[in-house]
C-alpha cells in the first residue's frame, strides 16, 4: 500500500477540465456545489425497496452513511440496485430468480461506481444474496470500500421467525398445528424491517464478511432498527475516506487467510450452506484460490459453538444481546484458529481489532467454550461419491446422526416433492431427490425451504433424507445434501438416479453413493436425455448459458483460462 495524496483517483476524470463542463451541470442538479469539485466522491450502494422487510429501512441507513462520508470530507452520492425475496418467492417460479440477482446485484453495482467514476464505496446489504452481490462487486472495483450490513430482525412472540411459518406449514399437514395456530404464527412472526432472524444465510454473510475484514467491527451483531446500526453506516462512510487517504483496497484485505478466517466463523456459527456458494464466487472475485476442499481442511479443527436456529434454540438478537460475534472471534484467535495479521478496514488488523473484545457472560448458553462444543467438528460438510462426483454440500448439525440409507424417491422439481410430502407420499426410511433445480437446469438453484420445512413440520426430520442439485436456506436443517454436481441438466449421476435405488449418505466418511454399478450408470447414461430445456430468451436463458458449476460458486465470468 502507498501513500498518496491523490484521493480522486476516478473522480477526477470525471469533473475536472472543460471537457466536462455537461457532467458538472449534471451533477449541479442533483446538489453538487463547487466545493463538491474538489472532493472525493464515495458511492453509497443501497439495496433499499420494500421487496422484503429485510432491506425496507435500508434507504435511512444509506442517508447515515451519506452523512458520515460528507463529515469526514467526502462528497457522498447515493444509488440504489435491486432486491428480491427469497422468503416470499421461496416455492414458486420466482425463486429462480434469486442466486441470479447476485449476479445483476453485482453488475449493477460495478457499472454504477465504473461509470461514474466514484473514488470510494459503501455497500449496504440486508438480505441472502444483495450481501454476496456487494461484496463481489467491492472486490471487482478494488476501490477503497466498507461492506455495511443492514441488521437482524427483532424476533416475534417465542423468538419465532420466517422458519417458523414455514414450519407451521408443514404442521398443518401432518395435524398438528390447526389453521388458527397457523394465522397466529404468519401475524406474529414478522414484526418489522431486518433480516431473518436464526442463523440463516444474512447472519451468516454479515458475520463472515466481518470476519473477512470488510465490515466494520460489530457491524454483523446489530438490530436492523437500532443507534448502534445507525452509528454503524455514519462509522462506515467515515472509514471509506480514511481507506483513500492510505490506498487500503479490498485486495489488501481479501487475502487466502482472511478467506480461512470467514470459513472458521461460519463453522463456529453453525452458518448457511449458502456460505460455501457465496465464498467461492467472492474468492473468484478477488482473484484468491479458494475451492470446495478447503471447507473440508478447515471443518476439521473448528468446531460448531453457537447454539443458534434452525437446529439450536436462539435467535441473532439473542446473541447480539451478549456481546455479538467479537467475543467469539477473539475465542478463536486465541484458541490459534484465525490468522490475527489479516489487515481490515479499520486499517488495522483482525488481532488489533478484537485486543480489546470482551467476553460472553458468565451465565450465557448461546455460545458455548472450546472445551464443550456443540459439535466436534464442522456441520458443513463436503461429500463425494457416484452421485456426487464433483462434490455436494450436507449440512449435518448431528442431532439427525451422521448416517442415512434410504430409498430413493425421485422429483423432477420441488413443486413435486413439496406435494408430496404433504399428501404424505414420502414416509420414513425415503430419500427425496429433487432435480433439475441446478444452476442451469432451474435455472437459477432455488432454495428448498418449503420441502425441508414440511419434512420436520410432519415430524419427519430424523427419518426423511433430502437431496438436491439445488440448494437450501439457511432456515433449512434436517439431514439434507445440497449442490450435488454435476447437475442433473448437464448429465450428472442424480439425473440418472431412479425411483426404489439405495442411497447411502455418509457424513463421518464424507461420502454419498447409490448402490449402482458403474456398469449400471453407464448404461443409464446411454439412454439419458434432459427433462427439460432453459429458456430460450431473457435473463435466466442468459444465465443458464454463462452460469459454472455450484462447485465453482456459480458464477457468470468464469471462462475457459480462468
Amino acid at each position: 500500500m502507498s501513500e498518496r495524496k491523490d484521493k480522486r483517483r476516478y473522480s477526477r476524470i470525471v469533473v475536472e477540465g472543460v471537457e466536462h463542463a455537461p457532467g458538472r451541470a449534471m451533477l449541479r442538479a442533483v446538489g453538487f456545489g463547487d466545493e463538491d469539485f474538489t472532493k472525493p466522491q464515495v458511492g453509497i450502494a443501497s439495496t433499499w425497496s420494500m421487496v422484503t422487510p429485510c432491506n425496507m429501512h435500508i434507504d435511512g441507513l444509506a442517508r447515515s452513511a451519506a452523512e458520515g462520508a460528507d463529515g469526514a470530507g467526502g462528497k457522498a452520492v447515493i444509488f440504489n440496485t435491486i432486491t428480491v425475496s427469497d422468503g416470499i418467492s421461496m416455492g414458486t417460479p420466482g425463486m429462480r430468480y434469486s442466486l441470479v440477482s447476485r449476479e445483476v446485484i453485482a453488475d449493477s453495482i460495478e457499472a454504477v461506481t465504473g461509470a461514474q467514476g466514484f473514488d470510494g464505496l459503501v455497500t449496504i446489504g440486508g438480505c441472502d444474496k444483495n450481501m454476496p452481490g456487494c461484496v463481489i462487486a467491492m472486490a471487482r472495483l478494488d476501490r477503497p470500500s466498507v461492506f455495511v450490513y443492514g441488521g437482524t430482525i427483532q424476533p416475534g412472540p417465542k423468538r419465532r421467525d420466517i422458519v417458523s411459518v414455514f414450519e407451521a406449514v408443514g404442521g398443518v399437514s401432518g395435524g398438528t398445528v390447526s389453521m388458527e395456530e397457523l394465522g397466529e404464527v404468519e401475524r406474529t412472526a414478522i414484526p418489522g424491517p431486518g433480516a431473518c432472524g436464526g442463523m440463516y444465510t444474512a447472519n451468516t454473510m454479515a458475520s463472515a464478511i466481518e470476519a473477512l475484514g470488510l465490515s466494520l467491527p460489530d457491524s454483523s451483531a446489530q438490530e436492523a432498527v437500532s443507534g448502534a446500526k445507525t452509528e454503524d453506516c455514519r462509522r462506515a462512510g467515515r472509514a471509506v475516506l480514511e481507506l483513500l487517504e492510505r490506498d487500503i483496497r479490498p485486495s489488501h484485505i481479501l487475502t487466502r487467510e482472511a478467506f480461512e478466517n470467514a470459513i472458521t466463523v461460519v463453522i463456529a456459527l453453525g452458518g448457511s450452506t449458502n456460505a460455501v456458494l457465496h465464498l467461492l464466487a467472492i474468492a473468484h472475485a478477488a482473484n484468491v484460490p479458494l475451492e470446495l476442499d478447503d471447507f473440508t481442511r478447515i471443518g476439521k479443527r473448528v468446531p460448531v459453538l453457537a447454539d443458534l436456529k434452525p437446529s439450536g434454540r436462539y435467535v441473532m438478537s439473542d446473541l447480539v444481546a451478549i456481546g455479538g460475534i467479537q467475543p467469539l472471534m477473539k475465542m478463536l484467535l486465541d484458541a490459534g484458529l484465525l490468522h490475527g495479521d489479516c489487515l481490515t478496514v479499520t486499517g488495522r488488523t483482525l488481532a488489533e481489532n478484537l485486543a480489546d473484545a470482551g467476553t460472553y457472560p458468565a451465565d450465557q448458553d448461546i455460545v458455548r467454550p472450546l472445551s464443550d462444543p456443540l459439535k466436534a467438528d464442522s456441520h458443513l460438510v463436503v461429500l463425494y461419491g457416484n452421485v456426487a462426483p464433483e462434490g455436494a454440500v450436507a449440512k449435518i448439525s448431528g442431532k439427525e446422526g451422521t448416517r442415512f440409507t434410504g430409498t430413493a424417491r425421485i422429483y423432477e422439481a420441488e413443486e413435486q416433492a413439496l406435494q408430496a410430502i404433504l399428501d404424505g407420499d414420502v414416509q420414513a426410511g425415503d430419500v427425496v431427490v429433487v432435480r433439475y433445480e441446478g444452476p442451469v437446469g432451474g435455472p437459477g438453484m432455488r432454495e428448498m425451504l418449503s420441502p425441508t420445512s414440511a419434512i420436520m413440520g410432519k415430524g419427519l426430520g430424523d427419518k426423511v433424507a433430502l437431496i438436491t442439485d439445488g440448494r437450501f436456506s439457511g432456515g433449512s436443517h434436517g439431514f439434507v445434501v445440497g449442490h450435488v454436481t454435476p447437475e442433473a441438466a448437464v448429465g450428472g449421476p442424480i439425473g440418472l438416479l431412479r425411483d426404489g435405488d439405495r442411497i447411502t449418505i455418509d457424513g463421518a466418511a464424507c461420502r454419498i453413493e447409490a448402490d449402482l454399478s458403474a456398469e449400471e450408470l453407464d448404461a443409464r447414461r446411454a439412454d439419458w436425455a434432459p427433462s427439460r430445456r432453459p429458456p430460450a430468451r431473457g435473463l435466466l436463458a442468459k444465465y443458464a448459458r454463462q452460469v459454472s458449476s455450484a462447485s465453482l460458486g456459480a458464477v457468470t465470468d468464469r471462462f475457459e483460462d480462468d
